[in-house]
């Protein structure tokens, strides 16, 4: 029987291989199309959305903060500086858990709670991926942990900065000031422009010239774009705006006279105010007791700022332009020449002092100071020399309290002086409008009585004593005081507010008068002038504290030591051609000739003895050559 063999067709077999192999390539054109299809819409369709994604991811504008505008004295001695320091930074993004790494930190460098809570602060107003500081100024040996750790703390850096530096420490405080942290309380206060001009800056000044000339001395913010890694550590710098320097100042300050003035006055509190009476420059500005203003720059701890602002003696109070004080007898010579201007007085005028004065139909008695009395036969002279309260009374009873106060406006009392520092207040003098308005009563012939000899309702700052003293000195012309100098190397120039048109006799008078205070053997002031080969003119006052009884006896071992009477003292040199008025204020310090005359000799001494020229220092030189060339 025959078998079946199943023979295999070539032909066949061929079709049936080549049919796969066309599935196969079809398959893989279509896979290779998709593929392609994707890259092209990876690389072009959308290739700007994801390389902007990309670059996100490692590229950054950072701000680049402006390095702030320096500060010197007269003489080019720098004042406010900045300088480098380091601090520990967060990038928020960058930390997977937050309370370990602070906690790791904390084993590093010292931390306290104060550090922990201002960075929490900042932590809600930064931007994404912006650093936020924890800790300045750290050590080197920190510094050195925190580089060994570093892997341990992905998102933790060591960023260098500079900060404000105050080499003279509390010798200035006062006057240039001190930068601070930008607070939440700045923040509420910026436009949309502060927001753009402070982006990347952490300080803004916060009292003194670093307040007042704070868009001087900030600079313009600059740009750069970096290549970071996923810790977060710059890679390079791609591309850069550099920012633009604040703008430096020099200032009519002088360091060694501003040192005198400070050790003049040691332990007291009080104030010393010296302007160069020909310009208005404020020469010497001394607040004590002071502060040290680098405790602020780079955020006050709490202990020290309880210590300051809990201190009994007020160190953070600038008394120089905050302080209010009955100016007492400094009164006197501005008094005199409106007496002898409106015609009340004149060089012949002589009264009998019998110790006391009563106004007529009033029962009260006045006391003078020298319960005996100056004599019979008391001219201006003798006042002035004496400080005759006796004298005054006659004249002020006698005289409007209105004509008064015009007279004490001409020398910028009851107002504010304008000078180029914040927070000045404006003191007062009151005439009968004021009296009404603010307390409701008229006016009283005893209240010109106290008016005239600075008391009552009159205060008035030791800066505007100074400015007073200097209207004297120059004869009617009243500058604006001013702090700076020069800006960028450009002189400011002197202002003069206005010229009080007096008789050169009554100019010539008072000047006498004021010069027998210094150097008549009987004068008040006599301490102002010991040993100085110039002469002085100046007038002493004592401001009360607390109110003695009518007809009572001033006595000082009673008192507190708070509760005694003020010591001041103005006067200008040297008399036949002035070029410094100083006034003197000493808290408590009881008599203007004891105690503060000695403050003003010690700042003549200084300060007359040198040239008298207008010399360009090297430094205002070198600025202005920077100025020209620019």
């Amino acid at each position: 029987m025959p078998h079946d063999h199943h023979f295999k067709d070539p032909h066949t077999e061929q079709r049936l291989f080549r049919n796969r192999m066309l599935v196969a390539i079809i398959g893989v054109i279509v896979l290779l199309g998709v593929l392609v299809a994707r890259f092209y819409n990876l690389q072009v369709v959308n290739y700007d959305d994801y390389r902007t994604q990309s670059d996100d991811n490692r590229i950054q504008v950072r701000p680049v903060a402006p390095t702030r505008g320096l500060i010197y004295d007269r003489s080019g001695i720098l004042l406010a500086d900045n300088r480098a320091s380091y601090n520990l930074s967060i990038v928020r993004e960058r930390v997977k858990d937050l309370g370990a790494t602070l906690e790791l930190i904390g084993h590093l460098v010292r931390l306290d709670d104060g550090d922990v809570a201002k960075f929490r602060k900042r932590l809600k107003r930064r931007r994404p991926f912006e650093p936020v500081p924890l800790r300045f100024r750290l050590s080197e040996e920190e510094i050195a942990r925190i580089s060994v750790n570093q892997f341990r703390m992905p998102g933790v850096s060591v960023e260098a900065e500079l900060v404000r530096y105050y080499a003279l420490g509390d010798l200035f405080a006062h006057s240039v000031g001190y930068v601070g942290r930008i607070s939440d309380r700045d923040l509420s206060n910026f436009t949309k422009e502060d927001v753009r001009l402070y982006r990347g800056t952490r300080s803004i000044g916060k009292v003194g010239l670093e307040r007042s000339y704070e868009k001087t001395l900030l600079g313009e913010v600059g740009y750069e774009n970096v290549e970071i890694n996923a810790r977060g550590r710059v890679l390079r710098v791609l591309e850069r705006q550099d920012p633009k320097p604040g703008v430096d100042l020099s200032l009519h300050l002088d360091t060694q006279l501003q040192q005198v003035a400070s050790d003049a006055l040691g332990d007291r509190r009080g104030a010393v105010v010296a302007i160069d009476v020909n310009t208005g420059g404020v020469l010497a500005f001394v607040s004590k007791p002071s502060f040290d203003p680098n405790l602020f720059v780079t955020g006050i701890s709490f202990a020290d700022y309880r210590a300051l602002s809990d201190s009994l003696d007020v160190p953070l109070f600038n008394r120089a332009v905050q302080g209010q004080y009955p100016p007492g007898s400094t009164l006197k010579p501005l008094m005199g020449l409106g007496g002898l201007e409106a015609g009340l007085i004149s060089r012949e005028t002589k009264i009998k002092d019998p110790g006391f004065y009563k106004l007529p139909n009033d029962p009260r008695i006045y006391r003078d100071h020298i319960r005996w009395g100056h004599g019979n036969k008391v001219d201006l002279i003798q006042a002035l020399a004496q400080s005759c309260d006796v004298y005054f009374w006659d004249m002020a009873h006698r005289w409007d309290i209105d004509g008064m106060h015009d007279m004490a406006s001409h020398f910028g009392l009851g107002s504010k002086t304008g000078i180029d520092l914040p927070m000045e207040r404006a003191g007062l003098f009151p005439s009968r409008d004021w009296k009404r308005g603010a307390r409701g009563m008229p006016w009283f012939p005893g209240d010109s009585l106290n008016a005239v000899l600075g008391q009552g309702f009159v205060l008035a700052t030791p800066l505007q004593l100074a400015v007073m003293t200097a209207t004297i000195a120059n004869r009617g012309t009243h500058y604006r005081p001013q702090m700076v100098k020069s800006v960028n190397g450009v002189v400011q120039p002197p202002e003069v507010l206005h010229n009080l048109e007096a008789h050169p006799n009554n100019w010539d008078l008072v000047f006498e008068g004021m010069e027998a205070v210094v150097n008549r053997i009987d004068g008040t002031g006599k301490r102002a002038g010991e040993g100085l080969n110039f002469r002085v003119a100046g007038k002493s006052g004592t401001a009360q504290v607390v109110g003695i009884a009518q007809g009572a006896r001033y006595d000082s071992e009673a008192l507190q030591e708070r509760h005694r009477d003020h010591a001041l003292f103005v006067a200008f040199a040297p008399v036949d051609k002035p070029r410094i008025a100083v006034a003197v204020l000493v808290e408590n310090g009881e008599g203007g000739g004891k105690v503060a005359a000695p403050v003003a000799r010690e700042l003549f001494a200084e300060w007359v003895p040198r040239p008298d020229t207008q010399v360009e220092t090297a430094q205002e030189t070198a600025l202005s050559e920077g100025a020209d060339n620019g």
